[in-house]
């Protein structure tokens, strides 16, 4: 199971009005989220958008950023954000190690893609012709929604 952090320019980011991911309609009436992976190792107080932390490269099934058709709720005080989770298909040859899954907001550009928390799974991963790796958030199915995090 793999364990969410949050890089800290994105509490600063969230008060600066830098994001806005939580709509009504998923995906379509607030900024972009997506996903990506990476093998570099994260650094929570230095990098603050995805070109400090590089990503593997595409190929074989990895498309590179994947959309995450982010939407959610505020109730009492608290504010859960959600996400659709997701499935990266090797095919054709392996697609290489990759350790970390980062989140960032595809919509600003002012900072340009701000990072917002990553996955780390414990040890590298290689996916091999065929297999699949599944991006869950809260432990949803693949296509299900599940809880990204929660600002209380």
């Amino acid at each position: 199971m793999a364990t969410l952090n949050k890089f800290q320019q994105f509490a600063v980011d969230l008060c600066s009005k830098v994001h806005d991911i939580i709509g009504t309609t998923p995906g379509t009436d607030c900024d972009i989220l997506k996903v990506y992976l990476s093998n570099a190792v994260p650094s929570a107080s230095l990098d603050a958008v995805k070109a400090d932390l590089a990503e593997i490269a595409t190929g074989n099934g990895y498309t590179g950023p994947i959309a995450i058709t982010n939407n959610g709720a505020g109730s009492a005080g608290t504010v859960t954000l959600d996400g659709l989770s997701v499935q990266v298909v090797a095919s054709g040859g392996s697609i290489a190690a990759f350790q970390y899954i980062p989140i960032f907001n595809d919509t600003p550009t002012t900072p340009l893609d701000p990072l917002i928390a990553w996955a780390d799974y414990g040890s590298a991963l290689t996916l091999l012709d065929g297999e699949t790796f599944d991006i869950k958030f809260n432990n949803a199915a693949v296509g299900a929604r599940g809880t990204i995090l929660t600002v209380a």
